[in-house]
């Protein structure tokens, strides 16, 4: 028995999340079709984490356990002959029996996208949200500050969250612009359920003069203390890369 290592991409659009649900296709059953469809054999994949539908990934992690003997290059290749074009094997390992996708992991980077025009984008629509009022962006960074560290982010997760503690580590957060589009990279230890985008929201209000700069400290402070988080479309959000 080996364990392998997966690096996956995809465009969420058409999925209802990475993990497996009743009311739709998931990018998870995919892959472990792909995987019966090359090996002949079922196969589980874990991975790093989830996203939720929608949301897209450059650099999911994942791993599975198989008697099956290929060559790492065959099993990226093998597997993506069988993927839809939205979803693709970026690299394949064998790593030790000690390397677990989530229980290894020390953090992840995640971007979010704004398109900030008034007129939507054609090559931009599935994978970023459109602001169409004006944003300012040095209040947008300032606010994010507030976010860097240790801290309660109960305020910022969905009612559906089943996370056993609301206390997440947020390393950095960066702003990054080309022409329109304004990127937002969020680096932690780990995150709630859709706990970027109301931080994502919550800096968009910020933005655009709905909340003070403040309202940040307020909410980790005291969740109950201001209106809950504008919660932004899944549609910007994106998992970059997941380091062990």
């Amino acid at each position: 028995m080996v364990r392998i290592k997966l690096i996956v991409a995809y465009d969420g659009t058409n999925y209802v999340g990475w993990q497996y649900q009743p009311n739709g296709i998931s990018v998870q059953q995919r892959l472990e079709q792909a995987l019966r469809d090359l090996t002949g054999i079922a196969h589980t994949v874990y991975s790093s984490g989830r996203t939720d539908s929608g949301v897209h990934a450059r650099g999911m992690v994942c791993h599975l356990d198989t008697e099956k003997t290929l060559p790492e290059t065959a099993w990226r290749e093998g597997l993506n002959r069988f993927l839809p074009d939205d979803i693709a094997v970026r690299h394949a390992e064998q790593v030790d029996q000690q390397f677990h996708a989530r229980f290894s992991a020390r953090g992840k980077r995640y971007r979010y996208t704004i398109l900030r025009d008034s007129v939507r984008s054609p090559l931009d629509r599935t994978d970023s949200w459109q602001v169409k009022k004006p944003l300012d962006v040095e209040k947008m960074q300032q606010a994010a500050l507030s976010f860097i560290g240790r801290h309660d982010f109960a305020a910022f997760r969905t009612s559906g969250c089943s996370a056993g503690t609301t206390i997440r580590e947020i390393f950095s957060i960066t702003f990054s612009g080309e022409d329109s589009l304004l990127h937002i990279d969020v680096c932690g230890s780990g995150f709630l359920r859709n706990m970027i985008r109301m931080m994502v929201g919550t800096l968009v209000q910020i933005g655009r003069g709905k909340r003070p700069v403040d309202a940040i400290q307020s909410l980790l402070a005291d969740p109950g203390s201001a209106p809950s988080p504008l919660t932004a479309p899944a549609k910007g959000l994106c998992l970059m890369e997941v380091w062990f």
